[in-house]
């Protein structure tokens, strides 16, 4: 891993942990899921437009085909819709640090599900990992989080280690930024079709709002998902993944500089084990 990847992972991790806080600025102007059902309808022709004037093609092949619709459905229209709709009540921090669990959530599920090894280091930061977490959650009920955004943010990152343990090898066959514009319009049609059955539109429209959203399409949108592919062409997944470690970091810091939220010793404390946890599990399933 060159210095070149790590500056890479560094931003890439920064602009997803972004997401968070941005996100809680849309919400306070606009209905959740519509908003974020427009946001992937304009990232996603993007990115389509881009993808096609690279020479790649829409016809895929079957095992992309499925991944589009899988992804599309639990990592934009679950994952992201539940973190939306929960970030109304709870904080931005508190919401990235549950969605930053998603690994240990994987490793975890691997091991009861399909009788995956983990090797020692990975069964202590995955201990670790949930303690952190535990302590967070723990320190924010007390302080009067609302419980069900939290059980929103669980659930959201529970679909998308599910999605993640069941597409494999969905990057394979090329078209990667047509496989990533397909999913985003999989996750705009489902999250409108919702939002048109529960919500009523009525946006806010203030140049915080729109800041926030042009944001969101460019940055945690596209730009991290394109430095996402080159980290992994230059390292590979598994360790381009050892990455996800930061989010908690960045997402904490962000939320208290952008959104003024409070960070406390316990947090700090919680923050630095989840940390440590997600670290270890990821390197204990690098390649040696």
């Amino acid at each position: 891993m060159d210095l070149r990847a790590i500056l890479i992972g560094t931003v890439f991790a920064a602009m997803w942990s972004s997401a968070f806080a941005t996100a809680r600025v849309i919400v306070a102007h606009a209905p959740p899921l519509g908003a974020l059902s427009v946001r992937f309808l304009i990232s996603g022709l993007l990115a389509v437009l881009v993808a096609r004037a690279l020479g790649q093609t829409w016809r895929l092949a079957p095992q992309q085909a499925r991944a589009v619709i899988l992804f599309g459905i639990c990592q934009n229209a679950l994952y992201l819709g539940l973190n939306f709709v929960a970030l109304q009540w709870v904080e931005a921090s508190l919401a990235v640090i549950i969605a930053a669990s998603m690994p240990l959530m994987v490793a975890g599920l691997g091991r009861v599900v399909r009788g995956e090894r983990i090797a020692p280091m990975g069964i202590a930061g995955l201990v670790a990992g949930l303690v952190g977490v535990g302590l967070i959650m723990g320190t924010r009920l007390s302080g009067g989080a609302d419980p069900t955004g939290i059980l929103l943010c669980l659930v959201g990152a529970l679909a998308l280690a599910v999605a993640t343990l069941t597409v494999r090898g969905a990057s394979s066959g090329g078209n990667l930024l047509m496989v990533v514009g397909l999913q985003m319009l999989v996750g705009s049609l489902a999250l409108g079709i919702v939002s048109a059955m529960t919500e009523t539109i009525s946006v806010r429209w203030t140049p915080s709002f729109l800041a926030a959203f042009a944001y969101q399409i460019f940055v945690p949108g596209l730009a991290a998902t394109l430095l996402w592919f080159a980290l992994v062409g230059r390292i590979g997944a598994t360790r381009a993944a050892t990455f996800h470690f930061l989010n908690p970091f960045f997402g904490v810091a962000l939320a208290a500089v952008l959104l003024g939220e409070a960070v406390g010793v316990l947090d700090a404390v919680g923050v630095a084990i989840t940390m440590g946890g997600i670290l270890a599990v990821q390197l204990s399933r690098r390649p040696g």
